[in-house]
């Protein structure tokens, strides 16, 4: 099944009318655009992998309650009983769809089936049975996921469904010889449409066996596909499909459109253009730019508040899509304050006419503006702040030295836009190799304790989560690296879990920022989270995390036996890793219980402490460690509870750790 050249575009293609796919690798039925790789932020749904089984799902649930039953939709009265009934229902549902192309009657046929615990079954079998087909069925099978996606089909269950077809890859090799490739494009087309988040390709290798050929599969996905050089479009032209064009020809269409009407007047001509895009999902970029050509020229606002309010009126613009639009220009009012310097107050006028005019929901927050503070600054100054950390963050990339950034940092003078610092340094490095993400996060570690307060580093990621959207056109896996950063921030103790709520509350529902910080909440409730997440991008020197282990062992071991502190304490600094100091702490502290006389290991605690090369979070953290692995540590040191209790009092004794930190696990 060698997959033919050609050009395609995911895209959600359920639209205004009956839409139908095309079904002969030419242009939709209706004239319908797609576009090539725009980020959908369908409303969120519970993220994950699973690795269950048919026969799992089958045990757990063996027939729907009486007022599932009941349901009816459509007039169709084929409701399943049980996941055998349901995969009987799926597979005519399938084949209909291959035979005709009809998005909205497969949508609504599996919706009048009800029965949503059973849908990963359905993305299983719609691709399973694309697998043995053309390139035709196979661009229809990523057309309609697509196209289902959170309207249907959660993309928990779209995950579950993919799991699945990993488990059983060995199988379907059985009858397709090359099942692994052409999975490996499924799931990469998957996550090109971002109907699948990025980091399912790390659980999914976390849960299945080393040498398995899911595993295989996944090894495809990343070098062959995810990792090419405009890998997106090579991954939508695979099958071939409908007409595309690019995020910024659409862009450049919207453009062309607006000035259009602004010079003509004609607004039924615009909206018919709009239609004629076909690209619902893609509507905010109407609305944003249309806010900003009426904030450009003052005389073209009344024609613009015409369009996008009748637009709004007819339904050609959902109220969802308008609301977008707006938070998207609220995002970016600082930066059109340099060339626009009335820009916020204008905005401001924008959105109390919407509201006052009913076609902006009032409960339209302004919480996607920057702080208050940051608007009320001169923007140049703000301009040439940005101009200056940039530069200082280059000179660290290329020289790695903390002490030199700080003190740049501080020849600013401007600890007010520390939030700003902090989004430029994870925006650069986050188009840079892991050499430069890791040292972004050691600095910001750093910065924590010397520079920075929670609340700059907290309002630092929500400025970067509420602008998300837009710095996803630009690097493709943004979502996935800002999600890691902010659990590698947790992780190093620079944010407690507790902020991630607030940063939540500040993001508007549904919006990839408030996505992203599901999925570090994900990242950070894994099994064995902290090792995996230190691991993600290697230590400051490059080393993983059991590298660095060894090495903390060996120089414990050491100074065991020769008794250098200065010694001691000058490795530790080499290490370069401050954020992972907890672990020295933790492991001194085994080998003070283990060995008969501890008072040299304690000193050295003292020592590190004293110098300020192991803080008091780092010390806190290490001991709560040792708390937590007390009864594994019982078996093999009989009195390490005593013991324990005796450091705890010793520390707290000498500064090491707070009064309220309880030894007794």
């Amino acid at each position: 099944m060698a997959a033919e050249e050609g050009a395609m575009s995911p895209t959600r293609m359920l639209a205004e009318g009956h839409l139908r796919v095309a079904t002969g690798g030419g242009a939709p039925a209706d004239g319908g655009i797609a576009v090539r790789h725009l980020p959908h932020h369908h409303p969120a749904k519970k993220d994950g992998v699973g690795g269950k089984t048919e026969q799992d799902n089958h045990e757990d649930v063996d027939s729907l309650p009486s007022q599932e039953l009941k349901k009816l939709a459509n007039g169709n009265n084929k409701v399943p009983g049980t996941l055998d009934d349901y995969k009987r229902l799926v597979v005519p549902i399938v084949e209909e769809y291959f035979s005709t192309g009809d998005v909205e009657l497969a949508a609504s046929e599996l919706k009048g089936l009800g029965s949503d615990q059973f849908q990963h079954y359905f993305v299983k079998k719609l691709i399973s049975m694309a697998m043995d087909r053309h390139d035709k069925e196979k661009e229809m099978s990523s057309v309609l996921l697509s196209s289902l996606y959170a309207d249907l089909l959660s993309s928990y269950m779209i995950s579950e469904g993919f799991m699945m077809l990993l488990e059983s890859v060995e199988d379907l090799t059985v009858d397709i010889p090359d099942a692994v490739d052409v999975l490996a494009v499924f799931i990469a087309r998957a996550v090109v449409d971002e109907i699948l988040p990025p980091v399912f390709l790390a659980r999914a290798r976390a849960l299945l066996p080393e040498f398995s050929k899911g595993i295989q599969v996944l090894q495809v996905v990343e070098k062959s596909y995810l990792s090419a050089p405009h890998h997106a479009e090579l991954v939508e032209r695979k099958w071939g499909g409908s007409t595309y064009f690019t995020v910024e020809e659409a862009k450049k269409r919207i453009q062309g459109i607006l000035r259009e009407y602004i010079e003509s007047g004609d607004i039924d001509e615009a909206f018919r253009c709009i239609r004629e895009l076909s690209l619902p999902f893609f509507h905010h970029e109407v609305v944003k730019r249309a806010l900003t050509l009426g904030m450009e020229n003052i005389s073209s606002q009344p024609l613009i508040l015409k369009l996008l309010k009748e637009a709004a009126a007819g339904c050609l613009i959902s109220s969802n899509q308008i609301s977008k639009g707006f938070s998207r220009l609220a995002e970016s009012v600082d930066d059109l304050s340099l060339d626009i310097p009335s820009a916020k107050d204008l905005f401001d006028k924008l959105v109390s006419t919407a509201i006052s005019e009913g076609w902006l929901d009032s409960s339209f927050s302004k919480s996607a503006v920057p702080e208050e503070e940051m608007q009320n600054t001169s923007a140049e100054k703000v301009k040439r702040f940005k101009e200056e950390s940039g530069h200082i963050i280059h000179e660290y990339f290329l020289s790695d030295d903390v002490p030199e950034l700080i003190r740049s940092l501080e020849e600013l003078s401007a600890p007010e836009y520390n939030s700003i610092f902090l989004k430029k340094l994870v925006t650069l490095a986050m188009d840079r190799k892991n050499r430069e993400k890791e040292m972004a996060s050691v600095l910001l570690s750093s910065l924590s304790l010397e520079l920075f307060s929670t609340d700059d580093i907290t309002k630092g990621f929500i400025i970067l989560l509420q602008s998300a959207e837009d710095t996803a056109l630009d690097i493709v896996d943004a979502p996935s690296e800002l999600a890691l950063f902010l659990a590698r921030a947790v992780i190093d103790e620079v944010l407690i879990p507790l902020n991630l709520d607030e940063i939540s509350s500040k993001l508007r529902p549904n919006s990839s920022g408030s996505q992203t910080v599901q999925m570090a909440r994900a990242l950070l409730s894994a099994r064995h989270s902290g090792e995996r997440i230190l691991r993600c991008w290697g230590g400051g020197t490059g080393w993983a995390v059991e590298d660095a282990k060894d090495k903390i062992t060996k120089l414990l071991e050491e100074y065991n036996t020769g008794g250098d502190l200065g010694e001691a304490c000058r490795c530790i600094r080499d290490l370069g890793m401050p954020f992972f100091n907890h672990e020295v702490v933790k492991k001194a502290l085994v080998m003070a219980m283990e060995k008969q006389n501890d008072a040299g290991i304690l000193a050295l605690l003292q020592e590190c402490f004293g110098e300020g090369l192991v803080t008091i979070n780092q010390m806190t953290k290490g001991f709560a460690r040792v708390k937590e692995g007390m009864d594994d540590l019982i078996l093999d040191i009989p009195n390490a509870r005593e013991k324990f209790e005796a450091y705890v009092e010793l520390a707290t004794g000498h500064g090491w750790l707070l009064p309220t930190f309880t030894s007794v696990p």
